[in-house]
């Protein structure tokens, strides 16, 4: 009976709790239903129902490990099948991506919830044509309030298509009634590169948020400052792509103040102010770079913004001259991606500002042979690098060692200007005739034995005439001028230049040809002489013809051929020039540069002054004496002596001299005064 009683206590206070847990759970009191749930599991700890409460409490209280812990801890009782949903939403959300993929696919019934998180799931791994599949599944056999965040994800992951994988997106038929549909129609419109079209998007889906806040409550300030902190830094790298560098910057930094939340938006930012400053404003780009390093950031990120984040990192690091870091970062970006160019040319880039320029030529040969399909670009850069070291004969081997360039004209016309640098003409001219012949084979394997010339055929072998033409290699020009002939008979400039270059070799030949020619009647032009030299831009006008009297008649007649010859005027003589002295021949020069000229004498008095024993009196110590100066009655300098007095003499000249008597005393005072408070008498 007792046993019986105890049975029946328990089984009231388990219902007690149940129901206080059912309640706490329905008014969105997880913490208080947590506890609840706690006692119940005391009573009968491998309840399923009070575990499966159990988990669902710590998740909505974002307890996501605790709650993959009990998870794990009962997995007797607590079976994929009863439990899967719950599971793979903790490993979803513990960034867990794979192992939740997994728990999703091990499931044995999916169910709609299941479903919407496979979704997820697959956006995060990045798997956009299973995603779009599993949307378009959802939303094909789904009806329920959640219709429009389905449609929401299904434009986000068209947009990933488009700007990542670079696929062309097709028109899902979805109305932009959302602010959100017109942020990712948006995202995909830049990834197509229309970016005027991407503007005006974004502008709409800022102008649908706005409206959208009249109805919403309790949004906060951060709330409104976060979502269009988004469309305004998407509006931000339009203006960077666009050019419009100094307003972008603008935007970024307004972002930045605002301090949004989102690490991923901020690091995203941060990297885009950092490729727009490049190596100038280094600092700032420091104190942007420890944004892109915030915890969390890489799970908000694709892989590709993360790579490019940390191609930064390390263009950067060598900018700033930390070439340990550079090479640090470089390789393991290598290590990542080994097929990718970046990481390779970031390496052969510190190399050469270390003047290793060999090792780094040596480094991209290496990487050349190991990845076939990027030889191209890496070998470009190799030639880049061996003219900088002025081996240009070695960057035209590089270069000709492209196969799939050796035709483009760009290719042709860079080895030709390139030997031609170096003189080297016959090599110029083998490569105008390596590329006409591979245009030759292509066109034939193409039209299937006809031999019609393509516009870049033809513009070759014109450049390859008017190059041999240049250099007189006439002879070998003729063939190439009478291709061009046949292709165009009535190509009279042609025609010219091939009669040219057989008067020469063959001037029977070149005879021939010139019968070809258009006679003179046909190549005059109906010119209007007095209208074209009176025309505003003629360089000579002809003067009007006016009556002429008779004697100017005579002049005309007499002197027309006679030219009036202008006098030249004899050039002024120095006045002290003297005709007997020889000129200095130097006198154009400057005086320093002049081979006579010893340097100017410095410090002639003060070498006088302070010389000998401390009170003794040199021979001029009388002529420094002013009150002796001052005293002595004025006299006037001789005629013959002025000169003289002036260049040896300290005495001022009379007109100059101030009157003797007080002035000179005072003045005299006051030094003294002056020597006796400096010396404490």
């Amino acid at each position: 009976k007792m046993a019986a009683a105890s049975a029946a206590g328990g089984a009231g206070a388990a219902a007690a709790l149940w129901s206080e847990g059912n309640r706490c759970g329905q008014n969105g009191d997880f913490a208080r239903a947590l506890k609840s749930v706690n006692k119940i599991l005391q009573i009968s700890k491998d309840d399923v129902t009070a575990l499966q409460c159990k988990v669902v409490c710590l998740i909505q209280n974002g307890n996501f490990k605790e709650a993959l812990g009990v998870i794990n801890t009962h997995t007797k009782v607590l079976t994929s099948d009863v439990i899967a949903f719950e599971k793979a939403y903790c490993e979803y959300r513990l960034n867990r991506i794979e192992n939740a993929l997994k728990t999703i696919q091990s499931a044995s019934q999916q169910t709609d919830k299941l479903k919407e998180l496979y979704g997820q799931v697959l956006y995060r791994l990045e798997r956009y044509d299973d995603c779009l599949a599993a949307y378009r599944d959802l939303i094909r056999n789904s009806q329920d309030e959640y219709e429009e965040e389905r449609k929401t994800n299904l434009s986000a992951v068209v947009a990933a298509q488009s700007t990542w994988e670079k696929v062309m997106p097709e028109d899902l038929g979805l109305r932009e009634a959302t602010y959100e549909l017109c942020y990712n129609s948006a995202c995909a419109l830049i990834g197509q590169g229309k970016l005027n079209e991407a503007m005006k998007k974004l502008q709409k889906a800022e102008a649908f948020f706005l409206f959208a806040l009249i109805f919403l409550q309790d949004v906060t300030e951060e709330d409104i400052e976060a979502e269009l902190a988004i469309i305004h830094g998407q509006m931000a790298y339009i203006m960077q792509l666009q050019g419009r560098t100094e307003d972008a910057l603008q935007l970024y930094n307004q972002i930045i103040k605002l301090k949004p939340t989102d690490v991923g938006l901020l690091a995203v930012i941060a990297n885009n102010i950092i490729t727009i400053n490049k190596d100038q404003n280094v600092f700032d780009s420091k104190k942007k770079v420890k944004l892109t390093n915030a915890e969390g950031v890489e799970h908000k990120l694709s892989k590709k913004q993360l790579q490019a984040i940390e191609f930064n990192k390390a263009l950067l690091a060598m900018y700033t001259n930390q070439a340990d870091q550079c090479r640090k970062l470089s390789a393991s970006l290598q290590s990542q991606s080994p097929e990718h160019l970046l990481p390779v040319l970031i390496q052969a880039a510190q190399l050469c500002r270390e003047k290793q320029h060999a090792k780094a030529v040596g480094l991209l040969q290496d990487f050349a042979d190991q990845h076939p399909a990027n030889a191209a670009e890496i070998k470009l850069t190799m030639a880049q690098l061996k003219i900088a070291q002025g081996s240009v004969t070695k960057a035209c081997m590089i270069l000709r060692s492209i196969e799939e360039l050796q035709h483009k004209p760009g290719m042709v016309s860079a080895l030709v200007t390139m030997y031609s640098h170096e003189e080297d003409i016959d090599s110029a001219i083998e490569v105008f005739t390596q590329a006409i012949q591979w245009y030759q084979q292509f066109q034939a394997s193409q039209t299937r034995g006809a031999n019609p010339k393509s516009p870049v055929h033809l513009s070759l072998i014109r450049e390859a005439a008017n190059f041999k033409l240049k250099h007189g290699r006439k002879k070998e020009a003729i063939s190439d001028l009478e291709e061009l002939w046949k292709q165009n008979p009535k190509d009279v400039h042609t025609l010219a230049q091939l009669i040219s270059a057989y008067s020469l070799v063959d001037p029977e030949k070149a005879k021939v040809l010139s019968k070809h020619l258009p006679s003179s009647d046909t190549m005059s032009l109906k010119v209007d002489v007095d209208a074209l030299e009176n025309s505003h831009g003629a360089t000579y006008v002809r003067k009007k013809a006016g009556k002429l009297t008779g004697d100017n008649q005579q002049k005309e007649q007499g002197q027309g051929d006679v030219k009036k010859k202008k006098k030249k005027k004899k050039g002024k003589l120095p006045k002290n020039y003297d005709p007997k002295v020889t000129p200095d021949p130097e006198r154009w020069l400057p005086m320093r540069e002049r081979s006579y000229y010893r340097g100017r004498k410095k410090g002639k008095k003060k070498d006088q002054v302070g010389k000998g024993t401390q009170g003794s009196t040199t021979a001029g110590s009388s002529e420094l004496d002013a009150s002796r100066t001052a005293s002595s009655p004025p006299t006037s300098p001789r005629p013959g002596s002025a000169a003289a007095v002036s260049a040896t003499s300290n005495v001022i000249p009379p007109r100059h001299q101030k009157p003797a008597g007080a002035p000179a005393t005072k003045k005299k005072q006051q030094q003294k005064k002056k020597k006796g408070a400096k010396g404490g008498w």
